[in-house]
C-alpha cells in the first residue's frame, strides 16, 4: 500500500462520548473542506469511548471521501495524551487540532495554515470571545494569570484552545512526549517563531461538554508542577517566613516574661499553633509529594498512550 504524499495538513480531532454530534461534526467538515479534501488528513483519536461513537464514525465517515484516520485508543486517557497520540499518527508535516464540539469554527485550520505559512513555526488561535458560562469564563481568566505570573511569560491573556505548528514543533513533541503534563504550555515553552490570530468561540450544538471541573483542577495542577517552580519557592517561603515569626514570638514572650511576668498559659493558643502548623506542614508536603510521584512517574517510563487499532480511510490509495 502507498500512501499520499500530498497532503499539507493533518486535523487531529479527539473524541470521547460524542455520538450525538458525530453526524454534525462529520457534515460541518464536508461543508467546510470540500475544495482542499485531497489535500487534508483527519486523524480522529477515539478516546476510549463509552458509547457508539466508533461505530456511528467508521459507519458514516466514509461519506467525507477524503484521507481519514481513526486511532482508537485502549482506555480513556484524557484529551492531551488523546491529542498527542494524534500527533504521533498524523501524515503531514503541518499539524493542528480541531475539537469535535465545533465550539471552535471548522474553518480556523484553513486560516491557520495561511499564517503559519507567512513564516512561523507556531500559530495560536487566541479567543476574542465566548459563550461560556461566568464560571468557566473566571477560571480561565484566572488560570492564564497564575500562568503568566508563575509559569510562561508569554501566555495568552484570553486563553487559547487551538494552534498549529510545522514539522520542527512536531519533531519535537514526539521525542519529548511528557506524561502528566500539558501539550499546549509544552508547545508554548518550545520557542520558535510564533505568531497569533483571533476568533470567536460558539456554543456546543449537540452532546454535553467534556470538559469537567475534575479536568479544570487536573489541567490546573499539570501546568504548575510541570513548567513552574513556583509550589516549591512557596514552601520554601513559607518556611522561612515562619521560622523568623517563631524566632520573633519566641523573643516576645521571653521578654515579657522578665518585664511584666503577666502571661498565663493557655492550651488554646497552644492548639491553634498546632493546627496553623501541621495544617502548613501537610500542604508542604502534599506540594512535594506532587513533584516526587511525577517523577516516580517519569521513572517507570510507561506508555502515556496504548493504541488498540488504527483504521484507515484513503479514496486516493494505491496497492
Amino acid at each position: 500500500m502507498k500512501e499520499q504524499n500530498n497532503i499539507i495538513l493533518s486535523i487531529i480531532i479527539p473524541i470521547y462520548n460524542e455520538a450525538d454530534n458525530v453526524e454534525h461534526l462529520l457534515g460541518e467538515l464536508r461543508k467546510c473542506f470540500t475544495e482542499v479534501m485531497d489535500k487534508i488528513e483527519f486523524v480522529f483519536v477515539d478516546d476510549g469511548s463509552a458509547d457508539n461513537t466508533l461505530q456511528i464514525l467508521e459507519l458514516k465517515i466514509k461519506d467525507l471521501n477524503c484521507n481519514a484516520k481513526i486511532v482508537k485508543l485502549s482506555k480513556n486517557y484524557g484529551s492531551h495524551p488523546a491529542l498527542r497520540a494524534g500527533i504521533f499518527h498524523a501524515t503531514a508535516d503541518n499539524i493542528t487540532f480541531l475539537p469535535a464540539d465545533l465550539q471552535d469554527p471548522p474553518t480556523l485550520p484553513m486560516t491557520l495554515l495561511a499564517e503559519l505559512n507567512k513564516g512561523n513555526d507556531i500559530v495560536w488561535a487566541q479567543r476574542e470571545s465566548t459563550k461560556a458560562k461566568w464560571a468557566e469564563k473566571s477560571f480561565s481568566l484566572f488560570y492564564a494569570k497564575i500562568m503568566r505570573k508563575y509559569a510562561i511569560a508569554n501566555y495568552p491573556l484570553k486563553g487559547f484552545d487551538i494552534v498549529i505548528f510545522n514539522e520542527k514543533v512536531k519533531r519535537c513533541l514526539i521525542d519529548n512526549a511528557e506524561a502528566n503534563s500539558s501539550l499546549f504550555l509544552q508547545i508554548l515553552n518550545l520557542g520558535f517563531k510564533q505568531s497569533y490570530i483571533s476568533y470567536h468561540k460558539t456554543e456546543r450544538k449537540f452532546g454535553a461538554s467534556k470538559w469537567t471541573f475534575k479536568s479544570k483542577i487536573k489541567l490546573f495542577i499539570d501546568s504548575f508542577v510541570s513548567f513552574s517552580y513556583a509550589p516549591i519557592r512557596f514552601v520554601t517561603v513559607i518556611g522561612i517566613f515562619l521560622f523568623l515569626l517563631g524566632i520573633i514570638w519566641s523573643a516576645y514572650l521571653i521578654l515579657r516574661k522578665l518585664l511584666a511576668d503577666d502571661l498565663e498559659s493557655g492550651w488554646p493558643a497552644l492548639v491553634s499553633i498546632l493546627m496553623i502548623g501541621f495544617g502548613i506542614t501537610n500542604i508542604s508536603l502534599g506540594i512535594i509529594a506532587e513533584y516526587l510521584w511525577r517523577t516516580l512517574d517519569s521513572s517507570r517510563k510507561r506508555p502515556i498512550f496504548i493504541v488498540e487499532k488504527i483504521i484507515k480511510f484513503n479514496p486516493h490509495e494505491t496497492t
